[in-house]
């Protein structure tokens, strides 16, 4: 069985480049596309999102609720179908896949999620239907023959709370999906991340074969912690501290943390991490006004490059492992560079 996480033992000179949601900044995340894209531009992952379907079929989605990424809101027929929930405590109004059978998604059609940022993107939108988990494996085992090279996936899990409390359990759906799919073994490379340690346990104690990721806000609380313990629930920034990586230690292989983190002034996630043996990869590196660092912003509006590359660097210097990344050109040049 091949070592997972890219060989994690072996010292990298440059973070892996990760195609966030495929490559996001110029075509619709998720689209056939826009992971099409990401491949062919050198990423060493893409990563897909994952939510489940009313018949347990798990499509790639960056939520559960598709109002903004699929054109479900223009067809009359599921007009029905928009309706307001709770998901991890936050009241959704729109229209949620678990609502719908595979058969009746498969009809719609994707959008890009800010086309007042990015239009150009956006002139893609209606073209393209939603993939299951299933097309993408199947996408990126073929990318990497036709590319020569070995492409992984970092599967990230949403809402695995949610959908266990409504029947929907996502562990059971994902280990049979990677089993079917050949992902499940350790022959491929296979990340799988959660902001939820609780799915992340159960796909570990199922014997699949992957790097486990735990993904880490800047604020808040995991929601499976919240549901366990209410407000004695830990947060995401406890996760971090000393106490707090020493306890993730032999549960998971690595933390995803956002970059805000990474590029507050005197942090030690990455050093008090690796010390640790545990990788850090970081979210998102992007390189429109409207998503750098204030002191990283220039002129020209939110979707206009700004400083992205003095960000990039400073993302760089803090030794992470791993950097996901929306336009994957500009990254493989960067960071490879």
């Amino acid at each position: 069985m091949r070592e997972v996480l890219y060989a994690v033992s072996v010292p990298r000179k440059s973070p892996l480049v990760i195609g966030h949601r495929g490559a996001p900044g110029y075509r619709p995340e998720h689209s056939r596309s826009s992971y099409e894209l990401a491949l062919a531009m050198g990423v060493d992952a893409v990563e897909p999102d994952i939510v489940a379907t009313k018949d347990g079929v798990l499509v790639i989605r960056h939520e559960n609720e598709i109002s903004g990424t699929t054109d479900v809101a223009q067809r009359p027929e599921y007009a029905e179908r928009r309706t307001t929930k709770r998901i991890d405590g936050v009241a959704l109004t729109g229209w949620f896949t678990e609502d719908f059978t595979w058969d009746e998604l498969s009809t719609l059609r994707t959008r890009e999620r800010l086309p007042k940022i990015r239009r150009s993107s956006a002139s893609f939108d209606d073209g393209q239907p939603i993939l299951r988990l299933r097309d993408l494996l199947d996408l990126v085992r073929e990318g990497s023959d036709e590319h020569g090279r070995e492409i992984g996936v970092v599967l990230e899990i949403k809402h695995a709370t949610y959908f266990e409390s409504i029947g929907l359990a996502l562990a059971p759906l994902i280990e049979r999906e990677l089993r079917e799919s050949g992902w499940a073994d350790g022959e491929l490379p296979l990340i799988i991340e959660a902001f939820e340690s609780t799915v992340l346990r159960q796909l570990r104690e199922r014997g699949v074969a992957a790097s486990f990721v735990y993904l880490i806000e800047a604020t808040g609380k995991p929601f499976d912690l919240v549901a366990a313990h209410g407000k004695a629930a830990p947060s995401y920034r406890d996760a971090v501290t000393p106490a707090g990586l020493d306890a993730l230690v032999g549960k998971v292989d690595g933390i995803s943390v956002n970059k805000r983190m990474l590029l507050e002034q005197g942090n030690r996630i990455v050093a008090d991490a690796h010390a640790r043996g545990l990788k850090v990869f970081t979210w998102t590196a992007r390189p429109e006004n409207a998503f750098l660092s204030p002191e990283y912003r220039t002129g020209g509006g939110k979707s206009a490059y700004g400083d992205y590359e003095s960000e990039w660097s400073a993302i760089a210097a803090s030794g992470v492992d791993g950097v996901f990344v929306d336009h994957p050109d500009l990254a493989v040049s960067f960071f490879r560079g």
